[in-house]
């Protein structure tokens, strides 16, 4: 089932900023056999904001690598959700699965230093129903920089 929102932000003093976000929810049984979706809507919505090739790679490589992570841990039968929030130079990717135990992946692992690598900025969470979120925030390259017209 895939949701989509659009949203418009607001400055402090209320007024609309005109930098809307777009927002897209997928979620899929838990299984490794749909991840492949993940990964082509990954590299969709990535191209979208103009990512180099290599910026989409590594983001797919990313969304596959949590993905991977959350499903060695989730309930049976549950779903994993896939949440996409597009804005204009960036991607945030929040990843989550209800887990058995709710253990939250090491930080000290070479899967979480592959993470940090491919997408930038990466955090994880537990809520009090033992669901784990992974959260992949990975922003366009610069393409205006030196040497650049």
């Amino acid at each position: 089932m895939a949701e989509r929102e659009s949203t418009q932000t607001v400055d402090i003093d209320g007024t609309p900023s005109g930098a809307g976000r777009d927002v897209v929810v997928l979620r899929l049984p838990a299984a490794g056999a749909y991840l492949s979706v993940l990964r082509t809507a990954t590299a969709s919505l990535a191209s979208r904001l103009d990512f180099t090739i290599d910026d989409i790679e590594d983001l797919r490589i990313a969304v596959d690598e949590a993905c991977a992570m959350l499903l060695v841990q989730a309930v049976p039968g549950a779903d994993l959700e896939c949440r996409f929030e597009l804005t204009a130079d960036a991607i945030q990717v929040d990843v989550s699965v209800l887990t058995l135990d709710g253990q939250e992946p090491s930080r000290d692992t070479f899967a979480w230093t592959v993470l940090t690598a491919l997408a930038g900025e990466v955090d994880s969470s537990r809520d009090a129903d033992d669901r784990v979120t992974l959260s992949l925030h990975k922003r366009r390259a610069d393409l205006t920089g030196p040497g650049q017209p």
